[in-house]
């Protein structure tokens, strides 16, 4: 185990002034530990591990899709996007949208395509550079480097971002500065109070940061309510989905396939129940 001296994250980024505890989740930087109040899980990786491992993502392709994910992905975004209209009450054209960790845009692409006034920060280099070249406007940094004037966007988003900050406390609150009072957070992140976390434990993919760089800290609908008020936001709805119980490659083809059946009847009760491992959050700014 790995010297909590040593250890990236210290205390609960969520804010929470709690003893950590250790669990049953055993990764190789060390078991898991968790916030006494808000159950947050987090990783006692060393900092030379996180950043190296942060470096997969400094790359021009960044997360775009693939030729055969780019219209499921439109149509994914497409119906958020909807949302975020709706919700604010504006036509998109009159939107402004800060997509943060926007790697080089594939977000940003839609939103654009869509009429949104949008645009992106994302701190890895090429990435940002890849999403610039394609016509984006993305700033290159952190979030709170960037210096945006207050009251500024009616929505931040940020999907698979958190999980690798540090304090997401502070970064939760340089955003309520940055978003217009009635403005929307929306938040993608996994959820480890869902059904795949409890029968998988350490053999869930998305906590080996191995295989995910810089997953470090890992939430729960609980931690996310804690995070949001103690921001300032209200917390407008969570809502998850999906179950795996297996990964492909820990299984033969036979029982991954029956247990792929048995784990797709079992989404719309994760829905219901809040107990999938995809989880989306939205908040609104008073």
């Amino acid at each position: 185990m790995i010297d909590k001296i040593d250890s990236y994250i210290e205390t609960c980024p969520v804010g929470c002034r709690a003893s950590l505890v250790e669990t049953d989740i055993i990764l190789a930087e060390g078991c898991l530990l968790r916030c006494n109040v808000c159950g947050q899980l987090i990783s006692q990786c060393s900092q030379s591990q996180y950043r190296q491992s942060m470096n997969e993502f400094n790359n021009p392709k960044g997360t775009l899709p693939d030729c055969d994910s780019i219209e499921r992905h439109f149509r994914r975004t497409s119906k958020w996007l909807s949302w975020i209209s709706s919700k604010l009450n504006k036509p998109n054209h009159k939107i402004r949208l800060l997509d943060v960790g926007c790697s080089s845009g594939a977000f940003l692409q839609v939103a654009c395509r869509l009429g949104f006034i949008a645009e992106g920060v994302e701190p890895a280099l090429q990435a940002a550079q890849s999403a610039c070249n394609s016509g984006l406007k993305v700033h290159q940094g952190l979030l709170e480097d960037i210096k945006f004037s207050s009251h500024t966007f009616d929505i931040v988003t940020m999907f698979e971002v958190i999980e690798h900050i540090k304090d997401a406390y502070s970064l939760f609150k340089e955003c309520y500065r940055i978003i217009k009072p009635g403005g929307l957070l929306m938040i993608g992140t996994a959820n480890t109070d869902s059904w795949t976390a409890r029968v998988m434990k350490s053999r869930w993919e998305y906590f080996d940061i191995s295989r995910h760089g810089g997953h470090i800290s890992f939430f729960n609908p609980q931690s996310m309510r804690v995070l949001a008020e103690r921001s300032g936001f209200k917390v407008e709805s969570v809502k998850t989905h999906s179950v795996r119980f297996l990964e492909k490659e820990d299984s033969s083809p036979v029982i991954y396939r029956t247990t792929k059946l048995i784990t797709e009847l079992m989404n719309f009760p994760s829905r219901v129940f809040g107990k999938g491992h995809d989880m989306l959050i939205f908040m609104q700014k008073p």
